[in-house]
């Protein structure tokens, strides 16, 4: 059996968890509700402060989904209490980003500025024109606009320019050799 999809998620204080008859399960929490549709194939069990998920065979289906939705639900709860949060590093001469109403607009180095509207399910925190911070509730939409963003312009192995993770290492490459 999955050690994944065996663990036992405990509910903190303030979050409740509903599961309807087709597996769409809503948690409710501090920081906001988040809604995901499972597959019929696994039973979501809530008992008071605690979260079991099931499967209902052992079919390699099965086996692969119970592991992913325990998880799934644990980001949910986690997300609902604490939030996720990506950090982002801009690297670069003239390189810079700036919050303006609902829009990150970025100098990247290229002939434009590089407009992106911020979703309304997420928040952005400019720290210092090279850092910006995308925080939300859902784990999913934090990290896939972190990539969108970070897509505008990819760090280089050369010079390093680019727009990163926090801590994100880059193997770089050694330039030409001059004779």
């Amino acid at each position: 059996m999955s050690r994944v999809g065996k663990r036992i998620i405990t509910l903190p204080e303030g979050v409740s968890v509903n599961v309807d008859g087709n597996n769409l399960v809503t948690v409710k929490g501090p920081k906001g509700e988040l809604q995901k549709q499972f597959s019929n194939l696994i039973t979501i069990q809530v008992k008071e402060t605690e979260l079991s998920v099931l499967r209902k065979n052992e079919d390699r289906k099965t086996k692969m989904l119970h592991g992913t939705t325990n998880s799934l639900i644990d980001g949910m709860v986690e997300g609902v209490t604490k939030g996720f949060e990506k950090n982002l590093e801009i690297i670069g001469v003239g390189y810079k980003v700036e919050l303006k109403g609902t829009k990150l607009i970025f100098s990247l180095g290229l002939s434009h500025k590089v407009e992106k509207e911020i979703p309304s399910d997420l928040e952005a925190k400019v720290v210092s024109p090279t850092e910006l911070k995308i925080l939300g509730i859902d784990k999913q939409r934090v990290g896939e606009f972190s990539a969108q963003i970070k897509a505008h312009r990819k760090p280089e192995p050369y010079g390093g320019k680019g727009i990163r993770y926090k801590g994100e290492y880059i193997i770089r490459k050694a330039g030409k050799a001059a004779k």
